[in-house]
């Protein structure tokens, strides 16, 4: 096994995992992985967690280039932080069904038909879309913010109807919803859920709040994919049911080795329709690819960058001592 974790593999008689370190010395690059990478990929990043505190990461190194194995907004996120760099996707098709929902032209048309409303938006949304946007969340700032806004203040919750839903249950401020949902978490089902906790009682579910609130009914922990691995590393239970994208368990699993993950299921009782197919875009061949042609690159329109950089500054200012950026990184990274 390679010093930088996983376990090697070839491409027209190419060591991938070496060529890999090599060139992430020769391009002085960073690599980050989202949790709903593949394994090989986590474990060969410098750093894993959540899609902004990625982003923060690599803008704190002296990197480069930033290979980012998420999603395009993911990587658009780590360019509109660090202009400076160049940031490449190893497939540049990989893209996100919530960013997918709410195309640019329409969340503007429909900022416009709202005129009194501030749009609090969810970083699952492309640049474009951050620009148009008054203040950025994440599932773990939302809450935090949404209480510092006036009550009197009405509010355009995007793209995530699920999230959006569950904030406003949870805070009891009404919203109005644009109708965006995670082909991901939308794809698990209520009935196959409740079978599997009878299969496992006493099992907490531990859940992420883009899952429609039929999930979230029968959540013990609601949270990021980074409050939901800090869950998993509190318990108590020798099994536990996971209600997000299941390559998050990598890590889960790493940390507790003797608590068994189970992936929540979908309609036919498994978990396999809840790998995001867009995270499986990214490859450790195209993360190789990625490296030694610096393409594809992440390009974002400056006068787009500092309008989006004002929407994710102002989350920042609101919540930023609540953004921690201790997730996963890997031991011989911490120097990076």
């Amino acid at each position: 096994m390679d010093a930088r974790g996983g376990t090697g593999g070839s491409l027209a008689g190419v060591d991938i995992i070496e060529e890999i370190n090599r060139l992430r010395e020769e391009r002085n690059a960073v690599i980050l992985a989202h949790y709903y990478q593949t394994p090989e990929i986590q474990d060969i990043a410098d750093f894993v967690g959540d899609s902004l505190d990625l982003s923060r990461k690599a803008a704190d190194t002296d990197a480069d280039v930033i290979a980012f194995c998420g999603v395009r907004f993911m990587a658009e996120t780590a360019k509109i932080l660090s202009p400076e760099k160049t940031v490449i996707l190893p497939d540049m098709n990989a893209g996100c069904s919530l960013e997918d929902s709410c195309p640019p032209d329409k969340f503007r048309e429909f900022r416009e038909a709202n005129p009194d409303h501030i749009a609090l938006t969810y970083i699952n949304c492309s640049a474009a879309v951050k620009a148009l946007s008054d203040i950025i969340v994440t599932s773990s700032s939302a809450e935090i913010i949404l209480n510092q806004i006036p009550e009197d203040q009405k509010i355009i919750f995007a793209p995530d109807k699920h999230l959006g839903a569950y904030m406003a249950r949870k805070t009891g401020r009404e919203m109005l919803l644009w109708p965006g949902v995670c082909i991901v978490h939308e794809a698990f089902s209520e009935t196959e859920l409740l079978k599997l906790k009878a299969q496992h009682p006493g099992a907490p579910v531990l859940a992420h709040p883009e899952c429609p609130a039929a999930i979230l009914d029968h959540a013990d922990h609601i949270g990021s994919t980074s409050s939901i691995l800090k869950a998993a590393k509190e318990t108590e239970s020798d099994t536990v049911i996971v209600a997000t994208e299941p390559h998050i368990m990598h890590q889960m699993e790493k940390a507790l080795p003797d608590v068994t993950f189970i992936g929540a299921p979908g309609a036919d009782g498994n978990c396999n329709c809840n790998i995001c197919p867009y995270m499986a875009l990214n490859t450790m061949e195209k993360l190789y690819t990625a490296l030694r042609d610096l393409e594809p690159q992440i390009e974002v329109e400056e006068s787009i960058r500092i309008d989006a950089k004002k929407s994710l500054d102002r989350m920042l200012e609101m919540a930023g001592n609540t953004l921690g950026k201790g997730d996963v990184g890997a031991p011989e990274a911490a120097g990076v």
